[in-house]
């Protein structure tokens, strides 16, 4: 497992879709997950400390937690299985790790509030991470940090991974990152 932070959240200003960008602590990957427009604002009020008058879902659901007295450790981005992203909320009851289905949206929504670690396993890593350059495109498979023969030993890209990338370039290049992260945005 790879602990990552909620690096940004991302719109397309063509569909207004959301992505949320996970990046790898370690090695620098990036993952995008899409996820909806109600998911990526509960995620942006939380990081960018805005106080709500009513609480959301996610702030209802982080209470209920707290209410009863669990002890939520952390969640973790599973599994990736055709385009679809699966992840865990991890408990702590009375000493026994107890493991809860949730969209990757839910449990980072709830993982920014309770303030507990994200991580994803190896093989969602291995399949989805990506390298993003200062503009958040995606760069090729080979980084600065390799070295001429290990760039040749890397395996080429397939024409699948070729246009998942570059739909993932359209969507990135189509986004408005105009006051994303400035905490004087009225959402």
């Amino acid at each position: 497992m790879h602990e990552v932070n909620v690096d940004s959240i991302r719109v397309s200003l063509v569909n207004y879709q959301r992505v949320v960008i996970l990046k790898d602590k370690t090695s620098g990957k990036s993952i995008p997950i899409w996820i909806g427009s109600a998911e990526a604002d509960s995620i942006a009020v939380k990081l960018q400390g805005v106080s709500v008058p009513r609480p959301l879902t996610h702030d209802l659901m982080k209470s209920m937690i707290d209410l009863f007295n669990g002890e939520l450790q952390c969640i973790n981005v599973t599994d990736l299985e055709d385009e679809t992203f699966f992840a865990q909320l991890v408990f702590n009851a009375k000493g026994k790790l107890l493991e809860l289905d949730a969209r990757p949206s839910d449990a980072i929504a709830i993982a920014v509030r309770a303030e507990v670690p994200i991580y994803v396993a190896d093989k969602v890593l291995e399949k989805a991470g990506v390298f993003l350059d200062e503009e958040g495109n995606p760069l090729n498979k080979t980084t600065k940090n390799e070295s001429a023969s290990e760039s040749q030993n890397s395996k080429d890209l397939s024409s699948d991974e070729i246009n998942s990338m570059s739909a993932f370039s359209e969507f990135i290049s189509g986004l408005d990152m105009e006051g994303l992260g400035n905490s004087d945005n009225k959402q």
